[in-house]
């Protein structure tokens, strides 16, 4: 009953999410707050919470492209790649459109991510700071920032850089002043 009245009466205390389940609430907890991650990669050793994360992930080691179109000779690393794969290039299936701005997605995440940026919605909160976040990505990519990580280097002068982008202008400005106009 629940799905359909879309009363979420399990909400989290440590974010600011409803389920309509006890299970999904428990569910969320140890996905998104737990820092527990027991599987990990035989290939480079990084860590996931959950095992459908670790075996999407040995696909970038193996090359493994388990999912083919029906349509065409094309295979693809992940079921949401094919899932966009066919909706673009053989419209089958269904496009998920913004009732607000009228943006098509394929995935029910990502339209959900979206109408998360409508509303102004920022559940995932840093242990940090005060800072919030629509996704779990964006917050985990925030908390670099409070460990000082910082993992894209300079290929000319070597110093090393928190962002991609950083780096890029930093290096067009680096290369040129060592000499290196372009060729």
């Amino acid at each position: 009953m629940r799905v359909h009245t879309g009363d979420k009466p399990y909400k989290c205390s440590l974010c600011d999410r409803s389920f309509s389940r006890c299970g999904s609430l428990q569910s969320h907890k140890r996905h998104v707050h737990s820092n527990r991650r027991p599987y990990h990669c035989p290939y480079c050793g990084k860590l996931f919470k959950i095992n459908t994360e670790l075996q999407c992930h040995v696909r970038i080691h193996t090359g493994a492209k388990p999912c083919s179109c029906r349509h065409w000779s094309e295979r693809f690393t992940h079921r949401d790649q094919l899932k966009t794969h066919l909706l673009k290039s053989h419209n089958e299936g269904t496009w998920l459109t913004c009732h607000i701005c009228q943006k098509k997605f394929s995935h029910s995440d990502h339209l959900k991510t979206h109408l998360r940026r409508h509303e102004g919605v920022k559940p995932y909160v840093c242990s940090e700071c005060p800072k919030r976040f629509c996704t779990a990505a964006e917050l985990k990519y925030h908390q670099l920032i409070h460990l000082g990580y910082k993992q894209f280097c300079c290929g000319s002068c070597g110093k090393y850089f928190r962002h991609k982008y950083t780096v890029k202008s930093h290096f067009r400005r680096c290369y040129d002043q060592l000499g290196f106009f372009g060729v």
